[in-house]
């Protein structure tokens, strides 16, 4: 098991710097996120053990489960499913350090407010819905500059960028649009200069695109299957996003 898992990381890292060689950009502007959901904490720790340092959920219930298990570990850990204003006091007891699916003004409020209560801020990312599939949440393209300067209001949340999911289809170019309409939305953002508000990262691409995000400017790859192999439930587990969660 330690085998295959390590082989396949070094895959994937392998991938990372050749789609970044391909477009002249430098490999140490991508990370690798390990999506890990449904992962057991003994095969996270070898990842983590092995220079792996940042990991993602997408549930809180499996962040909860995991949390003592990897807490010694040294890591970070992101939070990418859909976020439940009830689940917040989770998000911060368990140590989540960004929460990269913000995409409603009513869990920046809550998120705000807990914040302040306890002294804290938190790194968010906007999620933005860039292939106009109701299946998914995020933030219309054409709101997300509004959306954004609504935010930038919170002085606890530290907006630091964008994260969209590509179309899931075999057709590269209809999955780069979404990503070129991400890129565009940031360099948008970016000349608005809005206060309180960072576009440094562009979290898009998993494992099956994560070339095509890389050449259209991803800083965050999202991989959990190429790394951690299948997993033993239906795709409708993870990506029935109005009952659940999503993003690898």
């Amino acid at each position: 098991m330690k085998e295959d898992l390590l082989h396949n990381l070094e895959v994937i890292q392998n991938r990372i710097r050749q789609a970044c060689v391909k477009c002249g950009r430098n490999p140490q502007e991508v990370q690798l996120l390990l999506a890990t959901k449904t992962v057991s904490p003994d095969r996270i720790r070898i990842a983590l053990e092995n220079g792996q340092t940042l990991i993602a959920e997408n549930k809180v219930q499996e962040l909860k489960e995991k949390y003592e298990a990897l807490k010694d570990t040294d890591h970070e850990n992101h939070f990418i499913g859909h976020l439940q204003t009830n689940k917040i006091k989770d998000i911060l007891t368990y140590k989540v350090t960004c929460i990269q699916s913000l995409d409603r003004l009513d869990l920046a409020e809550k998120l705000h407010q807990k914040l302040l209560a306890e002294n804290k801020t938190i790194k968010v990312l906007i999620q933005v819905n860039t292939s106009n599939e109701e299946s998914k949440f995020g933030i219309k393209p054409n709101q997300a500059v509004d959306f954004i300067r609504q935010v930038s209001k919170f002085s606890t949340l530290q907006v630091q960028g964008l994260m969209t999911i590509g179309l899931f289809s075999a057709e590269k170019e209809q999955v780069r649009q979404c990503f070129i309409i991400l890129k565009n939305l940031q360099q948008e953002i970016i000349r608005e200069n809005i206060p309180n508000i960072e576009m440094k990262e562009l979290s898009m691409g998993m494992s099956g695109d994560l070339e095509t995000a890389i050449e259209e400017g991803s800083t965050i790859v999202r991989v959990g299957t190429a790394v951690f192999g299948a997993r033993n439930y239906p795709d409708n587990y993870y990506w029935n996003e109005k009952e659940t969660d999503n993003q690898e």
